[in-house]
């Protein structure tokens, strides 16, 4: 990987447009986009720009035939067995929801469980809440090892013949363990349970594909892993999807409306209410183009070794807590705390100093109070990052107890 040829590509790292310089590390939250995302994104809007499926016009028939290319793309890229089980959402968040009521809501009854773990972010446990709460249906969770790692034991003896459906990320957005989706949906699998996985941290840096995972759902956000942000994927398996009622209703979802009836279209369309976001599906599209050109693989070895160096680094600063597995596979993310400086503190500081983390429960307060915590502050890396970032970053979290005078 030629590093400084990529820093070359993301417009965020020209100091004078923006501002200031600034050693971001914060892709947890959001991926910075590469000129040849937004490129393609200004490119639909300048020369492509039409309402898809709906016109007899050129560039009505421009607009679908970029729509559905990109459909395509991604089905190919995520192993999906059929196009029509590439449902376009908003994000993560929302394809979850549709996964929770339109699927659960109608499936499950008093007395069945839903597993999740103790990691989840929010998006993937409160439609959960709501669904327990509506059906009768009770919530359980897996808990983790005293090194922060996944317990699989503890997840395994909670499958069991009630629990109808087995959530779960793929990889943590707090403690940045990278969860083996193989052998859990297998586990989910054995009871006759569907696996749900939240791909939204695991898909920008490993490659992921649905068929060899065998899993029933997955969801992720384009914009962690370089795309625009407001545009989501839905993988879920067609039999399923197919017995699915709509989530939305609206215009480009029906087959006929009449007055006190309506029918649907045909899968992936009963999914896509409304005017889709065909710039942000480009702008995925190009950012798969992107990775690929660089490889998932190679991406993945650097952000590794890149995330290890940090921890090394920072590691052995007085009074530090960090929550990361480090004899379990990781990503690209430490998650960290002082015990006598708060995490708000500790990323003003660091910002001072031009160097962006973030601070609070990263949409995880459920396993912060597991971890007795209120809160952390993260330093999220990706490829587009530096050993001397990483460097800086060490030294000025160091400085920030001068700072504070301790």
């Amino acid at each position: 990987m030629d590093i400084e040829k990529i820093r070359a590509d993301f417009p965020y790292l020209d100091s004078q447009k923006v501002g200031k310089e600034v050693i971001y590390l914060d892709t947890g939250a959001t991926s910075q986009k590469p000129k040849q995302v937004i490129e393609a994104v200004d490119k639909y809007y300048k020369y492509q720009n039409a309402n898809p499926h709906r016109g007899a016009h050129y560039l009505s028939y421009v607009a679908t035939e970029a729509y559905e290319g990109a459909r395509d793309r991604i089905a190919s890229y995520i192993g999906a067995k059929n196009r029509e089980e590439v449902i376009f959402t908003r994000n993560a968040t929302e394809a979850l929801n549709l996964i929770a009521y339109s699927y659960a809501m109608n499936n499950l009854s008093a007395g069945d469980e839903i597993l999740i773990t103790i990691l989840e972010h929010h998006a993937n446990l409160v439609p959960w809440q709501m669904v327990a709460k509506h059906t009768g249906a009770k919530l359980v969770y897996a808990y983790l090892k005293d090194d922060y790692s996944l317990d699989y034991d503890d997840l395994k003896s909670k499958i069991n013949e009630n629990t109808k459906i087995v959530s779960f990320t793929g990889a943590s957005n707090v403690t940045s363990e990278i969860i083996d989706v193989k052998k859990i949906t297998n586990w989910a699998h054995e009871v006759g349970a569907i696996a749900v996985v939240d791909a939204a941290q695991l898909i920008p840096h490993l490659k992921t594909d649905v068929t060899d995972l065998d899993c029933d759902f997955m969801v992720f956000s384009g914009h962690k892993m370089l795309a625009p942000m407001g545009i989501g994927v839905l993988y879920g398996k067609k039999e399923l999807l197919e017995n699915m009622d709509p989530f939305l209703t609206g215009g480009d979802m029906i087959e006929y409306v009449y007055e006190q009836e309506v029918t649907f279209a045909e899968l992936p369309y009963k999914f896509e209410a409304g005017t889709q976001d065909v710039g942000g599906v480009l702008g995925l599209s190009a950012a798969i183009d992107y990775i690929e050109e660089i490889g998932i693989d190679n991406i993945y070895q650097y952000e590794h070794d890149l995330t290890r160096y940090a921890y090394d680094l920072i590691k052995d600063i007085p009074n530090i807590k960090i929550f990361y597995p480090e004899n379990a596979k990781t990503g690209a993310v430490l998650s960290f705390t002082f015990e006598d400086i708060h995490p708000h503190d500790i990323a003003s500081i660091l910002d001072s100093k031009g160097v962006a983390v973030r601070s609070g429960h990263h949409c995880a307060m459920p396993l912060h109070k597991y971890l007795e915590v209120s809160a952390t502050t993260r330093a999220s890396f990706a490829f587009y990052n530096t050993k001397k970032e990483a460097e800086i970053f060490a030294k000025e979290l160091l400085n920030v107890r001068k700072v504070m005078g301790l």
